[in-house]
C-alpha cells in the first residue's frame, strides 16, 4: 500500500469515527434535541452551498475553463515572470473570493503548477501563493470560507454587511503574502519564460455553457444572502449540460463525501460541547468591545487555535465569545487569515499538498511551517488593526 493511501485511509478513519461520535450525541440525547434541530436548521444550506460549489467547479474543471484562463495569462505575461505572477495572484483571489479557498487550493493550483513547469519555471513560489492567498482572500465574502458562512448571518442581513468590514483586512490578507512571497523568490520572479503556444477546450459547447454560469454566478455569491440557491441552481444546470455532451463525468464523486461528513460531524461535537458547559472556560475571551487590544486577543487566539487543531473547530469553538459582528470579523481574521504554519490547521492546505506533490513539486514541511509562521505573524497582526480602524 503507498504512503498515500495510507494518509487517505486514516483521514477516512478519523472521519468515519468523528461522525460516529457525532452520531452518538444526537441519538442518546447528549445533545439536546432542541439543540440537534437548531444546528440542522443552520448548517443545512451551509453544507448544502459546499456541495453546489463543489460540483460546479469540477465541471468547470473539467470542461477545460480554468486551463484555458492560465494560458491566456501565460500569453499575456509577454515572456516576463513578473506579470504572470500578478495574473496568477488575481486568479487564485477571484477563485477564493467567489468559488471558496477549497476551489483554488484543489482546482487552481494544478493548473497554475503545470502551466509554470510547462513554460519552464520553477513551480513552487506559484504553488505556495495559491495556497496561501486560499485562506488569506478567503475574508472577503460569505461564500469565500466556510467559516464566513457560518458568521455571515450574525454579521448583517445585507451581504454587504460583511464586505462592509471584511473588505480592507482581505486586502491586507492578500498583499502581506504576496510581497513576502515576491521579496523571497525576486530571482526568479523577475526573470523570463518561453511563451507556451496557445491551446482551445476539447468541446466549446462545454467550455462556454460553463463560462458562462460562472460569470453569472459569481457577482449572484456576492450580492444573495441565501448563496445554496444560485449555487444549486448553477450546478444543476451544469449537470444537464454534461449529461447531454459527457455523461461520464457524472459520477457521485463529485460531492465531497469525506469533507461534507467532517464539517458535519465537528459541528455537532463542538455544539454538544457547547450544550453541556464544558467550554465554559472560554468565557474569559469574551468581548464586544472594538479596542485593538480586545479584538487583537481574539483574532490571536483563533490563529492558534486553528494551528493548533483545525481552523473550522477553531471557529465553531470560539464564536460564542465574539460578542458583535466587529468581533466576530476579529474571529474571522484569525482562523482564515492565521492558518498558514501548521499542515492540519486548514483542510484546503491538506488537499494543496496531495496535488502538489503529485505534480513533482518538493514541499519541505519545516521550510513551509517556517516561512508560513512569518507571513501568518504579520498578516493576522496588521488585518486586525486595520479592522479596529475601520470599525473606529
Amino acid at each position: 500500500m503507498s504512503a498515500t493511501r495510507q494518509r487517505l485511509g486514516a483521514g477516512t478513519i478519523i472521519v468515519l469515527a468523528l461522525i460516529a461520535v457525532a452520531l452518538v450525541c444526537i441519538v442518546t440525547g447528549v445533545l439536546p434535541s432542541a439543540d440537534s434541530g437548531a444546528l440542522g436548521a443552520r448548517i443545512a444550506p451551509v453544507l448544502g452551498f459546499v456541495i453546489a460549489i463543489t460540483i460546479v467547479a469540477e465541471l468547470a474543471r473539467d470542461a477545460a475553463v480554468f486551463d484555458v484562463v492560465a494560458q491566456r495569462l501565460a500569453r499575456w505575461g509577454h515572456g516576463r515572470v513578473i506579470l504572470l505572477w500578478l495574473s496568477v495572484v488575481v486568479l487564485a483571489v477571484i477563485s477564493t473570493v467567489f468559488l471558496s479557498l477549497d476551489t483554488t487550493a484543489v482546482i487552481v493550483t494544478p493548473v497554475v503548477v503545470v502551466l509554470a513547469q510547462s513554460v519552464g519555471i520553477p513551480p513552487l513560489p506559484f504553488a505556495l501563493v495559491t495556497v496561501w492567498l486560499a485562506n488569506t482572500a478567503s475574508l472577503a465574502l460569505p461564500v469565500s470560507n466556510l467559516t464566513n458562512l457560518l458568521a455571515a448571518r450574525s454579521i448583517g442581513d445585507d451581504p454587504l454587511a460583511f464586505l462592509a468590514l471584511s473588505w480592507a483586512p482581505t486586502l491586507v490578507g492578500v498583499l502581506v503574502p504576496v510581497v513576502i512571497l515576491t521579496l523571497r523568490y525576486r530571482r526568479t520572479l523577475f526573470g523570463g519564460y518561453r511563451t507556451p503556444a496557445g491551446g482551445g477546450p476539447s468541446d466549446r459547447v462545454l467550455f462556454w455553457a460553463a463560462s458562462g454560469i460562472l460569470l453569472l454566478l459569481m457577482p449572484l455569491l456576492a450580492v444573495t444572502h441565501d448563496v445554496w440557491i444560485p449555487a444549486t441552481v448553477a450546478a444543476l444546470v451544469l449537470m444537464v449540460v454534461f449529461g447531454i455532451r459527457r455523461r461520464h463525468v457524472l459520477r457521485l464523486s463529485l460531492v465531497p463525501w469525506q469533507a461534507i461528513g467532517l464539517a458535519a460531524a465537528l459541528f455537532v461535537v463542538v455544539e454538544t460541547a457547547h450544550a453541556n458547559g464544558i467550554l465554559d472556560f472560554l468565557s474569559v475571551l469574551a468581548t464586544s468591545g472594538h479596542a485593538p487590544a480586545e479584538l487583537l486577543r481574539l483574532s490571536a487566539a483563533g490563529a492558534l487555535a486553528a494551528n493548533g487543531v483545525n481552523n473550522l473547530p477553531a471557529y465553531l469553538i470560539l464564536e460564542p465569545t465574539a460578542g458583535d459582528p466587529v468581533a466576530l470579523m476579529a474571529l474571522l481574521i484569525g482562523v482564515n487569515l492565521g492558518p498558514l504554519i501548521t499542515p492540519w490547521a486548514s483542510l484546503a492546505t491538506l488537499l494543496w499538498h496531495h496535488r502538489v506533490v503529485s505534480l513533482g513539486v518538493e514541499i519541505r514541511w519545516g521550510s513551509l511551517m517556517l516561512w508560513g509562521a512569518i507571513v501568518a505573524v504579520p498578516t493576522v497582526l496588521v488585518a486586525t488593526l486595520v479592522l479596529a480602524f475601520v470599525a473606529g
